[in-house]
């Protein structure tokens, strides 16, 4: 008898995440798996576990529930409540929070992910990563651990050609497979269009790179002066009275004024006024429908910069990690500065460029979300393919 509804656990998602990249990635991947459901003709119903925030859910007519937290040494008990959960799942997606499968935040946080994919795979879960980051792994334990979870699943997505390079040359051959991230699919709405002369210019500024990273000492070796970055680009953009600067943050946890893009933000307008800062969005889809009005847009969180591309925005992404390079490599767009290769001068000048530039911006950017579009549709294939074999076991 045909199984008529599939029960979906989502690891490492959220919808309350302060971190509006989690979020795009949860509702993306809701969005892709309604539709491959219903292509497949079954029901789903989905089970969010990972990190929680202030922001209420924005989601309606899905049917979601909201799981335990993940718990490292209940895990190893054996006893750990988030596992109740996942055995009342037909199958596990994890998608590490976009780029968190690696042990470059840390050995703890490495447990954390590498853990509960252990304990998905003890309560004999079928478990697939969706599109994200892998790596990279410093260690030659974690190289080794990673591997062997890896080697486990039903099948891991790379989101990037680097992460597929870095899973071949893991071994991790067999049951891999290349897309691209989900937020691509992030649903939004068209803004009305700008009357008259004024350039809308859309500024992320990241709390995290301005305080130096979690350890306040230069966490991501960059070669760049963040701060002075930002300095310069306003000193440019405010000079000409066409332009209007838009402050946009996209992570902003309470309690955490490091991590906090609005913290800094609001010291940024104290030197220049003139900008415009942008409220905390309600919801990703909010984010994104806003940064799809701008004429030009650049920042520091990857997920601004893919809700700029996915939008047809002009962008040029401050990468400081591997992830922005190899995505926006892999979709062949070559805007990018790199803030951990660049010089300060350097990076400035690249953004200014593509501001100048922004006319063929346009173009790639539209191209670049056509190249997107393609690969996540390979995504959404497996899945249907997927829950298809469930609902006939």
């Amino acid at each position: 008898m045909k199984k008529s509804k599939i029960k979906i656990g989502l690891l490492w998602h959220s919808l309350t995440s302060d971190n509006l990249g989690v979020g795009a990635l949860t509702e993306s991947q809701i969005a892709i798996c309604s539709a491959a459901a219903k292509r497949a003709g079954v029901d789903v119903s989905f089970t969010v576990i990972g990190t929680s925030g202030g922001r209420a859910p924005t989601l309606n007519n899905v049917e979601i529930q909201q799981g335990n937290p993940v718990s490292i040494r209940r895990t190893i008990l054996g006893n750990a409540p988030y596992l109740d959960d996942i055995e009342q799942c037909d199958l596990v997606l994890d998608i590490g929070e976009g780029d968190s499968f690696t042990d470059i935040y840390g050995l703890y946080r490495f447990a954390f992910l590498w853990g509960s994919k252990v304990g998905v795979l003890m309560r004999k879960r079928p478990l697939i990563l969706s599109p994200q980051t892998i790596g990279p792994f410093n260690s030659v334990i974690t190289r080794f651990l990673a591997a062997q979870v890896m080697k486990r699943c039903e099948k891991v997505f790379a989101r990037d050609e680097l992460s597929t390079s870095y899973l071949d040359a893991a071994g991790v051959k067999k049951n891999r497979a290349e897309a691209i991230d989900v937020a691509f699919r992030l649903p939004y709405k068209l803004p009305e269009p700008t009357i008259g002369d004024t350039v809308n210019i859309g500024l992320n500024i990241s709390g995290l790179l301005m305080s130096g990273g979690y350890t306040g000492a230069n966490q991501f070796g960059l070669t760049v002066d963040y701060k002075e970055l930002i300095e310069k680009l306003l000193q440019e953009w405010t000079a000409d009275q066409r332009n209007t600067v838009w402050l946009v943050s996209h992570v902003t946890p309470a309690n955490m004024d490091n991590e906090n893009d609005m913290v800094s933000i609001l010291e940024v307008q104290k030197k220049f006024p003139g900008c415009k800062v942008v409220p905390k969005f309600e919801s990703p889809s909010a984010a994104k429908s806003f940064i799809a009005g701008m004429d030009f847009f650049t920042g520091a969180r990857m997920h601004a910069c893919i809700a700029a591309i996915s939008s047809g925005v002009p962008v040029v992404p401050l990468s400081y990690s591997r992830k922005f390079n190899g995505l926006f490599n892999t979709l062949e767009y070559p805007w990018i500065a790199d803030g951990k290769v660049d010089s300060t001068e350097v990076a400035v000048e690249k953004i200014l460029t593509g501001f100048k530039n922004r006319t063929n911006l346009k173009a790639d950017a539209l191209k670049a979300k056509a190249s997107a579009d393609l690969k996540l549709q390979g995504y959404e294939n497996f899945l249907v393919d997927y829950f298809s074999m469930l609902a006939s076991k």
